[in-house]
């Protein structure tokens, strides 16, 4: 079959796109011949990340005027499915660097000359930055908790001390975003750090799925943040639209699964037939059911997306729909998988195949922001305010 022909394709707008995700695509082949490895270890795949720079890979939603391709949203979204399709585990932890690169590009959250700097520094020497939120006493950052990571005052800057959990790419930035606590103030500000001896990487994460993303804890012991690293601004409100690419990722897990399953169902005879399983009507069933669940999840996926390209005064209105997308992909793409290990059957459960990680890998979904209760609840308030 012909790539052109693949369902996985079908999204795929323009001959621009096509070149830049088939550029992907290969990528994603070689992750996957890695992914088996680093899920058994629970390692860092450093290597995929050099792979990764050397493409150029870091810098597609970087804006053109500082040395990137600035993609779009609905484009993002491609590639990310693509990169999930080798390796769900660098699929997410590099939608965490691009996403928010994205988000800084839509929001003019950082002040232009910090932003201008880190976006050079992307395209010239493969930087990447994530946001470090989360703290094993307030939860998820979503959910408002205050941190306890504390900020205190110095004459040129801030000395910010606390321990961060969910750190993804922790292992190899070396700079990220810390949100801190500002006691004399009592408000609380996210501030750029540089990794010096005074950051620390605890290698704590250790879990069912997603285990090569690098979500170590990260301890601040006094890392000093000079004055302009404090980020002050909200910015524009852009609907957090990039969060998208944590759907995207999902997707991509469950199209490995049904592409998987598919190969499996035609070619695997037992010997009480005379023709593979495909051609029974329980296995077709199951297809149908999988794929009435994918591409119902996509389409869902990629109008939001170009939507939200498309509809930049309407971005803060649109968080009722972005979560609805995050909320029907990712459970759509848990039962895409759960069938295509039907249709596999007990081998399905063997970890020599990759059906077992992908398995393990989608349902990390249900744990990605926003959650599951606060998507319903915005929903249930957009619905009540019509009135």
């Amino acid at each position: 079959m012909s790539k052109d022909n693949r369902y996985i394709n079908q999204y795929i707008r323009n001959e621009e796109e096509r070149d830049r995700v088939y550029k992907t695509a290969e990528l994603a082949e070689a992750f996957a011949q890695r992914a088996a490895k680093h899920d058994r270890e629970g390692s860092f795949p450093f290597e995929n990340f050099a792979d990764l720079r050397e493409a150029g890979y870091l810098k597609l939603t970087v804006p053109t005027k500082y040395g990137g391709e600035e993609i779009s949203l609905y484009e993002f979204l491609l590639h990310q499915e693509r990169l999930a399709y080798g390796d769900g585990s660098t699929a997410l932890a590099v939608g965490w660097h691009l996403g928010q690169i994205l988000h800084l590009r839509s929001s003019g959250k950082w002040p232009e000359e910090l932003f201008a700097s880190f976006c050079r520094s992307v395209a010239a020497d493969g930087a990447m930055i994530n946001t470090f939120a989360s703290e094993a006493s307030t939860g998820s950052p979503s959910r408002g908790g205050r941190p306890e990571t504390t900020a205190v005052r110095t004459e040129d800057g801030w000395l910010i001390t606390g321990r961060k959990t969910f750190s993804t790419l922790s292992p190899i930035l070396d700079r990220f975003v810390v949100t801190a606590y500002l006691p004399d103030e009592d408000t609380t500000a996210e501030f750029l750090v540089e990794r010096t001896d005074k950051v620390s990487v605890i290698e704590t994460w250790d879990t069912l799925g997603m285990r090569g993303t690098g979500s170590h804890d990260v301890v601040l012991n006094g890392a000093f943040a000079p004055d302009a690293h404090r980020i002050s601004g909200k910015g524009t409100d852009d609907g957090a639209g990039w969060l998208l690419h944590i759907p995207a990722c999902y997707m991509g897990i469950a199209l490995a699964a049904r592409d998987y399953a598919l190969d499996f169902a035609r070619s695997y005879k037992p010997n009480n037939l005379t023709v593979p399983i495909s051609s029974l009507p329980s296995v077709q069933q199951q297809i149908g059911q999988m794929e009435a669940e994918l591409r119902t999840a996509r389409s869902l996926l990629f109008a939001t997306a170009a939507r939200w390209d498309q509809e930049a005064d309407n971005r803060p209105h649109m968080k009722p729909d972005l979560g609805l997308a995050k909320y029907v992909v990712t459970n759509h793409a848990i039962r895409v998988v759960d069938l295509a290990m039907r249709i596999v059957g007990g081998t399905s459960l063997s970890r020599s195949l990759p059906l077992e990680r992908y398995y393990r890998d989608v349902r990390a979904g249900l744990h990605n922001p926003p959650m599951e209760n606060t998507i319903i609840q915005n929903l249930a308030g957009d619905a009540l305010s019509e009135g």
